[in-house]
Parts: structure tokens; sequence; C-alpha cells
């Protein structure tokens, strides 16, 4: 990790935006709805689990809880209930059917995923042209002030998600906070979970919505640590952000996920 320059880089304030200029009122609801859309994400694919059942789901139309269970080893009430909280959250839909060739029986529910859903392209959105001018942007600041830029970045994102998500809520543990903060990555593209190792948690990333410019350009990885700087600094009442984050793994630079670790 590249240290920062001594000097005060004057970065503006970053606040998460849908785009374009906006009324108070409009503003506001559109806050209001990227929120709710973060929180339906967390809630049902936070869960590394419900994830690959989803994957499985949409790979194998027409599956059942059975199927389910058995292609992953799970109790047939444990993935019943991962396959109601992805049809509660309208990400698969439920259908009564027989199993082909038997005409007679009891059907079973059936499982599909609902294709076109706007809330999932918060897992995957990436617009290529603003790729490419981040990264001639990055490129020309040259790695340390491109570091410090991106961790900055991340933080004030980072902050301004934490107000969105808990406003007035009293404080979090640390360990709460960064289990929040692991569905919030993963609403943002990131696939993440907590872990908790001894006194410290970490934050795994198994997936990096910046694909492949983050291995062009790993200094991106600042904004992973910034955003978990941010949010943990708004959800555990550390306005100072004084608890340190460290980047403990990298996809980027050649590691199984990114790991942030506080």
């Amino acid at each position: 990790m590249h240290a920062e320059p001594d000097r005060p880089i004057p970065f503006p304030a970053v606040t998460p935006s849908r785009g374009g200029a906006e009324s108070g009122g409009d503003a506001a609801r559109s806050d209001s709805d990227f929120a709710a859309a973060v929180t339906a994400v967390s809630s049902a694919f936070g869960d590394p689990t419900r994830r690959e059942i989803y994957l499985f789901v949409r790979s194998n139309p027409g599956t059942t809880a059975s199927g389910v269970a058995a292609h992953f080893s799970l109790h047939p009430n444990v993935a019943r209930h991962h396959l109601e909280r992805l049809a509660n959250g309208g990400y698969v839909e439920v259908t009564m059917e027989r199993a082909a060739g038997h005409g007679a029986g009891r059907p079973s529910k059936r499982f599909r995923a609902i294709a076109g859903d706007p809330t999932l392209d918060l897992l995957a959105r990436r617009d290529d042209l603003l790729v490419l001018l981040l990264q001639e942007a990055l490129q020309m600041l040259g790695p340390e002030l491109a570091e410090a830029m991106a961790e900055r970045v991340g933080e004030e994102y980072g902050r301004a998600l934490a107000g969105q998500m808990s406003p007035g809520d009293s404080q979090r543990s640390l360990r709460t906070a960064m289990h929040a903060i692991a569905d919030t990555l993963t609403a943002h593209g990131f696939a993440a979970h907590a872990e908790d190792q001894g006194a410290s948690t970490a934050v795994v990333a198994d997936n990096c919505p910046f694909g492949d410019a983050a291995s062009q350009l790993p200094v991106l990885c600042a904004v992973d640590r910034g955003m978990v700087k941010g949010l943990l600094a708004g959800l555990s009442g550390d306005p100072e952000g004084s608890v340190p984050v460290v980047l403990s793994s990298s996809r980027a630079r050649g590691d199984a996920a990114c790991g942030a670790v506080v």
C-alpha cells in the first residue's frame, strides 16, 4: 500500500446519486428508492448459500426444493426457506406442476428465476465508457495520488450510505456493523460476507464489480477499503474513522478473494 501524500487533496464531497439534476423532493425519493433497493438485494443475496441457490435455479428452471436440497446437501426445510426468501423478494416465481411423464399424483412447487428485475442491476451494473475514462484518469494521476483518491471516494460514499441505512439508529457493535457492511457491499456487486476471526472481523468479497479494470489498475482496491472504512464510521459511531481498516487480500493482486480486516 502506498502512503498518502502529505499535502491535502481537494477532492469534492461524494454522495450516492442515480444521476441527473433533481429537485429536493425527487432527490429524496431517489435516495429512498436507492436505499430500498440496497435493502432488498441485501436481504435476498446477503447469504452466500442463497446466492448460489439463485444461480442454480436460474440455470435449472423448474427445479424443486428437494432438487436444491440434494444439490447443496441441505435439509429440505433449509432449501425451502432460501427459496421462499427469493420468491418473497420477487427474484423467483413459483408454480405448481407435476413431473414430466407423471399424470397422477400431487403436483410439486417448481421454481424459476424471474428475468429483468431492475434491482439485480445493482449486482452487475458497469458502464464501459466510464470505466475506460476512469482507467485513463488514474494512470495520469500516478499510483500514489490515485490510491489516495480512490480510498477517499470510497470512504465518502460509504459514509453517505451508512447515513441512508440507519439514520438516527443507535451505535452498532463492531461485529454487527461488519455484517451490515458485508450485506451493503453485496448489494453493490461485491458478493461479500463477514468472517469472525478471533478478536477481529473481516469482510471478504468473492466478486469485484470493477471487473478487468481492477486487474489492470489494482489501485481500485482502495475503493473497497474506503467503503468499509466509511460504512464502519457511520454504523459504529466512529465519525473520525479512527478504526484502522487493512486490505488483507486482493483478487487484483492474485488472491482468491478481496478481504478487509478491522
